[in-house]
This record gives structure tokens, sequence and C-alpha cells, in this order.
């Protein structure tokens, strides 16, 4: 339970406590940013002292696992720094992993802490999670069920989020606000040759304008958070074909719009990678609970 706090804490200070204004500009606001990790670690380790540790010395519980976790992030958030201005200046794949063995570190420095501080190896804990997902007849406490739930929910929303605008990267201006493309004719029929004549004659002039309006970056995000989180409880269902509706009534919102194939491209790939990650987490979220 200990553990799955701690990654909740880590979880609301990377991605909830950290500002769009301190990732564009992670390296001077990084004090800020280990001050979110050690105020949410120290909460999180004071409060498990409390409740189920008060016998171990609360140096050993609360200060040095606190100080472990903070420097570890500090360090990894370093190194992150280094390397991803050195080699991900226009590729977006290799941010995202960069991105995604990033968060995996730190993980990883979680389960490193249980084992140093309490004793809890790291091989008990991925047994414990293969168990989880493989066993027959396993079952989480109403506590730890309710932190995989949240653990699952931040995944399905901010982090997926994240992850799609690294795989996606900046869309260009003149597509992030293109609405659609409407054709208009006009036609002029000349009067003298509609009785002598059997053809008909005449003018016809045809215009085409782009359409182009502001959009509300928040409205678009809010629209992804829910879509996912509609995609992982029809998954943890198994409604799968009930998945279709939700691309089906974005594909209609956006039909003007897909004239335009870049943006249709950059549409597509946003949805399918949003589609995946939400089945994805409705069936750990699945096997995990159930």
């Amino acid at each position: 339970m200990l553990l799955l706090s701690l990654i909740i804490a880590h979880l609301l200070a990377d991605f909830y406590l950290q500002t769009d204004r301190m990732v564009q500009d992670k390296l001077k606001n990084l004090k800020k940013h280990i001050l979110h990790h050690f105020l949410v670690n120290t909460i999180v380790l004071a409060a498990g002292w409390l409740f189920f540790y008060q016998q171990n010395d609360p140096v050993m519980t609360v200060i040095w696992p606190m100080l472990f976790i903070t420097a570890t992030h500090l360090m990894i958030d370093l190194l992150k720094i280094k390397l991803v201005d050195q080699f991900t200046a226009s590729e977006n794949m290799n941010k995202l992993w960069f991105f995604i063995l990033d968060q995996l570190l730190h993980i990883f420095m979680l389960l490193i802490a249980m084992q140093l501080f309490y004793k809890i190896t790291l091989v008990s804990n991925v047994n414990r999670f293969i168990q989880l997902l493989f066993e027959d007849g396993r079952q989480l406490d109403a506590s730890s069920t309710i932190l995989v739930i949240a653990i699952i929910l931040i995944l399905g929303t901010t982090v997926s989020g994240h992850i799609i605008r690294i795989l996606l990267g900046s869309l260009p201006g003149q597509l992030l606000t293109f609405e659609g493309k409407y054709t208009f004719k006009n036609e002029f029929r000349e009067p003298a040759y509609q009785k002598t004549s059997k053809s008909e004659k005449g003018l016809s002039e045809q215009y085409s304008y782009m359409i182009f309006n502001k959009h509300d970056m928040s409205r678009g995000k809010l629209i992804g958070y829910i879509e996912r989180l509609l995609v992982i409880l029809l998954t943890y269902y198994s409604s799968y074909p009930a998945i279709a509706f939700i691309v089906t009534a974005k594909s209609i919102a956006r039909f003007k719009q897909m004239d335009d194939r870049d943006w249709a491209e950059y549409f597509l790939l946003g949805t399918l990678t949003s589609m995946f990650l939400g089945i994805v987490f409705g069936i750990l979220l699945r096997e995990i609970v159930n």
C-alpha cells in the first residue's frame, strides 16, 4: 500500500504540481519541481509511519527514504535534461522513449527505497504484481483497490495526454486553426440563347475558402480525458463495440477538417494512440481489480 501511495505522490508531483511553464524551462524551475516531490513524499512517508510503521525508527522510515527518493529524482531529471537536449532535437519518438525511461527509473527508485528502508525486496514486489495479474482467486484489499484505480485514472488521463503530445509534436498554426474548406459556385446563363439554342451558354465562377478559427486548447484536453475514461470503462466491462461510437462521434465533429490531409493524419494518429492507451489501461484495471 505504501508503494502505491508513493507512486501516486510521484504522479501528482510530476503531472499536476508541475505546470506547462515549468516543463518548457525545466532546468530553471528544477528546484521548485524537486520541492514539490520533497513535500508530497514527506506527507506520504509520514502518514505511512503514523498508520503502519510506528514501531520502526522514524529516521529510517521517513527521513532517509524521503532524502533518497528526492535525491535520486533530482539526479534522474538532471540526466534527462542533458540527454534530451543532446539527442532529441526534433525526433518525437526519441522524446517519447526518454519520457518512458525517465518514468520507469523513478518507479525503480521507489522499489529500491522499499528494499533499503522497509526490507521489502524487489523480487517480492514484482512477484506480487504478477500474482495479481495471473493467479486465480486474487483479491486486493479495499484501500489498495482504491489506490490502483486512482493510478489507472491518472495514467489514462494526464499521463496519456502527455504521451500523445510528445508523439504528435506541435501542430502548425495554420492546421491548428483550420476549420474546413468551403466551395461556392456561381453560374450566369445568357437569356438570349435559351429559346434559340438547345445548348446553354453562360459564365461559371467557383470560389474556395479556407475557414480558420482559434481553438480553446483546454477544451480539447478535456475531450481527450473524457474519451480515454470512457474507453477504460468500456474496456473494463468488455464492451469493445461501443468504443467505435466514440471514434464515429469524433469523426463527425471534425468532418470538415478532414479535407486537409495533414490535419486528417494528425487527427488519426492522435485518436488511435488515445484509443490504444485507453484499451491497455482498461485491460490492466480489469485484470488487477477483478
